[in-house]
């Protein structure tokens, strides 16, 4: 008799992949549709699903009760995640859930969900138990509030990683290092853009011609919709409980292809409000970096100058820069950033900052050193002056990357 009251799979579009600006049920003469619909992709979680449709249809029942949906859309587990998540639907009625046979790839799911959802507001979350489900209700606050785009950080107050080791932690920072280079105007506007918890109001992406590649929806959704305000609530990430990990190196090279595919449009023209430089922060960063070049000049001369040590110039360029970025850090833990490292008080997380900041200015050092000995070498400028051009061209570079990766709260309890 159950079996009578399973609902259908939802079936797949076909269409290309592209949101419609009105929901089906709308343009079928609702009266008003469904406020929220939350996209969960799954594949072989067959021993989480049962647990995640139980807490967000717990906590989306108190907040807003009948007034949502879930929709899990499955690439055709060989565990049938789709089909106990179907088996499920007669005691959850929010429930819906797709079965894509001849598609795979989480992007992909996400947005063949949101093409037969029903809410004004669209989102995404993990079917794993590594987003925290509670801090939905926060996402659903931001928007309400007026954000186009809320999204769950875990580089904002509040966010953190509760596990991972070196090579993971080094791998993430490259990835978001390597598109705040490519898209600086996409993958700068968010902390974390690697995320794959948010939500977005269909009116920012609707009829727009999606084209996702791997993991990383966020990337899709900044580069290729209307998003004006975005607003991030922190979260902790958590370990895998049930099932496998689906992190591979495949993801980081759809990834770079990704990123390469957005920045071939039109340089991102569809964003039409550029990311704003932090003027006073900027400026804060600036002086700092005055008294950096001063640093940097003194030390110079007194390694190069055949009147002192008359040691070469790449050393003494070398050595006359790590003393400066000492002075810059020191300076700007205490004073540019102070708001950021308050929160992380003591000498292990005032290390972990130095060398994350002695990393990003070191790169720029490379780009210095390189720059100095073209002006001076080649094109015969003197030693002071190349000097002086080559600091002020990397000084925006070690600012923005500063920003965005040393001074954050990442260590949680």
């Amino acid at each position: 008799m159950q079996d009578t009251l399973i609902h259908p799979l939802v079936p797949v579009p076909s269409s290309s992949l592209r949101i419609p600006r009105e929901p089906s049920g709308f343009l079928a003469g609702d009266e008003c549709p469904l406020y929220f619909s939350l996209v969960v992709p799954t594949y072989n979680e067959s021993k989480n699903v049962h647990a995640i449709v139980h807490l967000l249809t717990g906590l989306l029942d108190e907040a807003m009760p009948g007034n949502y949906e879930l929709i899990i859309v499955d690439d055709d587990s060989p565990d049938q995640t789709w089909k106990i998540a179907q088996e499920m639907t007669p005691d959850y009625p929010a429930l819906r859930v797709m079965r894509r046979q001849y598609e795979r790839g989480l992007s992909t799911a996400v947005i063949r969900g949101w093409q037969v959802a029903e809410g004004q507001v669209l989102g995404v979350i993990d079917g794993d138990l590594q987003h925290p489900p509670e801090v939905l209700l926060k996402l659903l606050d931001a928007i309400q509030r007026g954000a186009d785009l809320a999204v769950a950080s875990r580089h904002v107050e509040g966010g953190g990683v509760s596990d991972w080791g070196f090579t993971r932690r080094f791998l993430s920072r490259g990835a978001q290092l390597l598109g705040l280079i490519i898209l600086p105007n996409v993958v700068g506007r968010v902390s974390d853009p690697m995320s794959g918890y948010f939500m977005v109001r269909r009116s920012a992406i609707a009829e727009r011609d999606l084209n996702p590649k791997g993991y990383k929806i966020l990337l899709e959704v900044l580069g290729r919709g209307e998003v004006e305000q975005v607003a991030e609530v922190g979260y902790v990430f958590q370990e895998r409980q049930e099932g496998e990990s689906k992190v591979t190196w495949k993801q980081y090279v759809d990834y770079l292809h990704h990123l390469a595919r957005l920045r071939s449009r039109g340089r991102v023209a569809r964003l039409k409000k550029r990311l704003k430089v932090p003027l006073t922060r900027f400026a804060q960063f600036g002086l700092v970096g005055l008294s950096g070049v001063f640093v940097d000049m003194v030390i110079f001369y007194l390694l190069s100058d055949p009147m002192t040590l008359g040691l070469g110039l790449t050393r003494s360029k070398i050595l006359a820069a790590e003393a400066a970025i000492i002075n810059n850090f020191l300076w700007n833990d205490t004073w540019t950033f102070r708001d950021i490292s308050s929160k992380q008080k003591g000498w292990k997380q005032r290390l972990k900052r130095f060398l994350k900041f002695n990393t990003i200015c070191l790169m720029g050092l490379i780009l210095n050193v390189l720059i100095l000995n073209i002006l001076f070498n080649v094109l015969g400028i003197n030693r002071y002056l190349a000097n002086l051009i080559a600091i002020a061209l990397v000084t925006f570079w070690n600012f923005w990357i500063n920003l965005k990766l040393s001074w954050r709260v990442t260590q949680v309890k």
